[in-house]
């Protein structure tokens, strides 16, 4: 109930985009999580074609987000928001409706494109609205996301107890809804004319050195976000033997951010420079895969084996929830305001692009320690990740290359 209240203290838009947020997570989690086994089990389909149909997915939406960021700035995020929830509510319905590999292709490419337009349109909008209270209003954030996360998956396989096109169908019905709440309630933004071209606008992000490193910087953090999907529930299923462990790692995080989230951004908002508490998250991250690597290919009782699992999955979230509202308040500070947009934008594709290669690392990691008998290794390589993201956000700190709320912009160099 409290979450409820503090939301209220928001502008309507932020409001509404918080519960879009909860929405989008939950219609993308009922159905995404279980698309490889409807073509493999229900079509038929190879390892090869489902790789190609998940991929080109996940390749449109990160490819693209800069598409969706330019978009925001010109057009207005209002607009792109709900262009993004109708194409996946379309993109969506065709994975239930249709068989044959070119419609799936397509299904995949408007899926990702959605995912592409509205993410940065979102975090531009509730940055501008916001005001002074951006970390305020992306922790809320932050809550309806994990939420929806966790509710999604629920949902799905309950739906799964029927078939996956009512699971298919369902997602795109929560999109069609979002996608209409937002016509008629999301108030339109005046936006400014645009002085130069989209290309022009890509250069000047692109020079700017600072943020670029800051997102380079920021792959520790994704990368380590991605293993609450990978790696945890893979050890929470290991060390007790059932596969609905995983769950368990969703709901520790899910309790500990509807509870602590706000409380957390608030107060750090109050002590310290914002570079340093992201520093701090990022290293509790990195922390966080000490327990299970301390566990991992041993015997004992599988509830003591699951305990330092899920401890290391509430320090991940508690990292999370000390790093990233922070991390979302300061790229807008990195350029003007007018390219608020473009720099979420970009911002996804750089770090988006680095944790792919983070995430094949850990994947590679996970295969050799298994044949090598060094089930620790993928944990360890984690930890240095975290460890690496930490120092590059420190060092960049030192360098004076990040902005502050009171100084809105940094240096084009590092």
């Amino acid at each position: 109930m409290k979450t409820w209240r503090e939301m209220r203290g928001f502008p309507l838009a932020v409001q509404l985009l918080l519960v879009n947020q909860l929405g989008v997570n939950t219609g993308f989690y009922l159905l995404i999580p279980y698309l490889a086994t409807h073509l493999t089990d229900n079509l038929g389909m190879s390892a090869a074609v489902v790789g190609i149909v998940l991929g080109v997915r996940n390749l449109s939406q990160q490819g693209l987000f800069i598409i969706g960021g330019s978009a925001s700035d010109r057009l207005g995020a209002r607009g792109v928001i709900i262009a993004g929830c109708a194409l996946r509510t379309v993109g969506f319905a065709l994975f239930a409706l249709g068989d044959d590999l070119a419609v799936l292709l397509a299904a995949s490419v408007l899926s990702g494109l959605a995912g592409a337009l509205f993410n940065p349109a979102v975090r531009t909008y509730i940055a501008q609205e916001a005001e002074e209270h951006k970390a305020e209003a992306f922790a809320l954030f932050n809550v309806f996301a994990t939420t929806g996360a966790l509710v999604g998956p629920l949902l799905g396989s309950a739906l799964l107890l029927v078939d996956f096109r009512t699971s298919a169908l369902t997602a795109a019905g929560i999109f069609a809804v979002l996608t209409v709440a937002q016509a008629l309630v999301l108030p339109a933004r005046e936006v400014e004319p645009s002085k130069g071209t989209v290309l022009g606008d890509w250069r000047e992000v692109l020079g700017n050195r600072a943020f670029l490193a800051f997102a380079l910087a920021m792959v520790g953090m994704f990368t380590l976000e991605n293993q609450l999907y990978l790696l945890l529930p893979d050890g929470a299923r290991q060390a007790t033997g059932w596969d609905g462990a995983a769950g368990l790692v969703f709901l520790v995080g899910t309790l500990t951010n509807l509870a602590l989230q706000l409380r957390i951004t608030r107060a750090l908002k109050e002590r310290g420079n914002r570079a340093r508490w992201i520093a701090t998250g990022l290293g509790l991250m990195a922390v966080a895969f000490l327990p299970p690597a301390l566990i991992v290919g041993s015997s004992g009782h599988p509830v003591l084996r699951t305990l330092p699992v899920l401890a290391g999955a509430l320090l991940l979230y508690l990292g999370v929830m000390v790093a990233q509202p922070f991390v979302m308040e300061l790229i807008p500070g990195f350029g003007r305001s007018e390219l608020t947009g473009t720099y979420f934008g970009i911002f996804y594709v750089v770090s988006g692009i680095a944790a792919a290669v983070g995430n094949a690392v850990v994947g590679w990691a996970m295969d050799a320690g298994e044949r090598g008998g060094a089930d620790w290794l993928p944990w360890a390589c984690c930890a240095l990740f975290g460890l690496a993201s930490a120092l590059g956000v420190a060092w960049l700190h030192r360098a004076g290359s990040l902005p502050t709320p009171s100084r809105p912009a940094v240096p084009a160099t590092v």
